[in-house]
């Protein structure tokens, strides 16, 4: 594993880099059924302040992690879905690992209990990421959305916590 790389707080002034990481996935057709990527102030809005991180080589931002809430209802409080997105470059190499794994460890201390992820079933590596780390597929949702005028289909990946919400 690279010891250069550090995994680290998001901060605004990773936006232009985390940006263009997300236009990488965009552009890829199998990260997300984004066509564009929002700006600064929409995506700081959407995204859950406590829970952002990215990983650094000699200072670059080479990947990043998020989780957006997945209700307003208060017993939906703890529950949450990530965003885990990797340059190009980056893929490969334990980086999303170490994201993933920091991101859960993140999400515990800040009293998550379920993490949920929906993917692409052809983003097989981002599966299998998700299952080494203690996601189980919950299902698939069926042609769920139109991307560039094709129906997609999403696995639902979710994972529980076995320290937080286990009362």
């Amino acid at each position: 594993m690279n010891d250069s790389i550090v995994i680290d707080s998001m901060r605004e002034v990773d936006w232009p880099e985390v940006r263009d990481i997300y236009l990488e996935g965009i552009a890829a057709g199998n990260a997300t059924f984004a066509t564009e990527a929002p700006d600064w102030h929409e995506w700081n809005e959407k995204y859950i302040t406590v829970c952002r991180i990215v990983a650094r080589e000699e200072g670059k931002v080479i990947g990043w992690a998020a989780l957006i809430p997945t209700s307003s209802k208060a017993a939906y409080s703890g529950v949450a879905e990530l965003s885990i997105y990797l340059s190009a470059g980056s893929i490969g190499k334990g980086i999303g690992t170490r994201l993933l794994k920091a991101l859960i460890n993140n999400s515990e201390a800040n009293g998550f209990w379920t993490l949920q992820s929906g993917v692409f079933p052809e983003n097989t590596a981002s599966i299998k990421l998700h299952k080494k780390e203690g996601f189980c597929e919950v299902g698939v949702r069926k042609r769920i959305g139109k991307l560039n005028g094709r129906w997609r289909d999403v696995v639902m990946l979710e994972r529980r916590s076995e320290i937080v919400g286990i009362d």
